[in-house]
């Protein structure tokens, strides 16, 4: 029974995760998209891109990465206050669930991460520079931007209480 209760907690904030992804897609691809075209352009043409306009770039990728995550965190708790005492009833309550929910994301990171970039190497040579750089291109607005959401969906559950969120978003 309580097995059944932590992993409805734990399910809990994908579910929320999806709903707020969909929500809010249009901020969240948009932002995503800078990481997108930087990473489609630099993994493509390394060699023809200077060191320095590729860690400028970079740096233009973080900073929107880091845009987007604060989007996302005002977004998900418009009134909630992060609370470490409510973080720490949490985890004494809800360690179990904790737990689960790493699970998860470990095992969406092995499958969407790991196994989709390793599917590049059964590919013949002369197509997995395209093909990788393809892969990020996508993965940048999808898989982790809703990672991102995800990982602030754990972060609200955590340390803020409930009734100061609002759980529509």
């Amino acid at each position: 029974m309580r097995l059944q209760r932590e992993w409805q907690l734990a399910a809990s904030v994908p579910a929320w995760a999806w709903r707020f992804y969909r929500r809010h897609w249009p901020m969240i691809v948009g932002l995503s998209l800078v990481g997108s075209v930087q990473r489609l352009i630099v993994v493509n043409w390394t060699d023809d891109i200077p060191d320095a306009v590729a860690l400028a770039s970079e740096v233009v990728v973080m900073a929107a990465r880091l845009l987007l995550l604060v989007a996302i965190w005002r977004l998900a708790t418009p009134k909630g206050r992060p609370s470490l005492r409510h973080g720490r009833i949490f985890v004494a309550g809800h360690w179990l669930s904790l737990l689960l929910q790493c699970g998860l994301i470990m095992l969406a990171s092995l499958v969407f991460d790991t196994g989709l970039e390793g599917l590049g190497a059964l590919l013949p040579e002369s197509t997995r520079q395209t093909y990788l750089a393809v892969l990020l291109f996508l993965k940048n607005p999808t898989i982790i931007a809703f990672t991102f959401v995800w990982l602030v969906g754990l972060a609200r559950q955590l340390v803020v209480r409930p009734s100061t969120v609002d759980v529509r978003a």
